[in-house]
């Protein structure tokens, strides 16, 4: 599977986003680098199909169906999109999350994935005080539960601090079982992990 991304931006001129070229692919890490508060989320909005770029194109396998990529592509932590309340439980997230899935939505369901994982004491933790490594397995082990999920678009992990070649090797496990995997985060982030930004503000894999 293999959304690409061609010339997209947002905003007059691109002043919300400008010119975008990407792609991602099944079994591969890829990384975006986009600044600006706003920047991050509206570049994960358009990857997954949720947004509608003011110029460029949006393709999955070669077709321009925005209905196809959102069933394929889930968006992970977005700020101001669906990033969870900071104050929200661990366990009230893992519960609204196995609803999305179509799985059993209930305390006990959620304590027993969080048990299946090695997270079941962090149960009554609000969200917003895991650690980076914690906070970003979870949502996406969360997100990749739902029907048809091939592709996970993470959104600004530096946010949460912590080290990101630590991010870095958790997508990359997730790319191993086979999805594809976006990370969108911040030019230091691209540094640190000696992954230096495409001349677009773009893509490098």
């Amino acid at each position: 599977m293999k959304i690409a991304l061609a010339a997209v931006s947002k905003g007059r001129a691109g002043s919300i986003l400008p010119p975008t070229d990407l792609a991602i692919e099944s079994g591969r890490v890829s990384l975006a680098t986009a600044e600006t508060e706003q920047r991050p989320s509206v570049l994960g909005l358009i990857a997954t199909g949720r947004m509608r770029p003011d110029t460029g194109t949006v393709m999955i396998d070669g077709s321009p169906s925005a209905r196809q990529v959102r069933r394929a592509a889930a968006l992970v932590d977005a700020p101001d999109v669906n990033d969870p309340a900071p104050d929200v439980t661990v366990v009230g997230v893992v519960e609204e999350e196995l609803m999305f899935a179509g799985r059993r939505a209930d305390p006990l369901s959620a304590r027993t994935w969080l048990g299946e994982h090695g997270w079941r004491h962090l149960a009554r933790t609000p969200i917003g005080q895991l650690d980076a490594d914690d906070r970003i397995r979870m949502l996406l082990e969360l997100a990749a539960l739902r029907r048809g999920i091939e592709a996970l678009v993470l959104v600004s992990p530096d946010r949460h601090g912590g080290d990101p070649r630590h991010w870095w090797r958790i997508t990359e496990e997730f790319a191993t079982r086979g999805f594809a995997v976006l990370v969108i985060a911040g030019t230091a982030a691209s540094t640190a992990l000696d992954t230096p930004p495409s001349p677009t503000g773009g893509i490098l894999s």
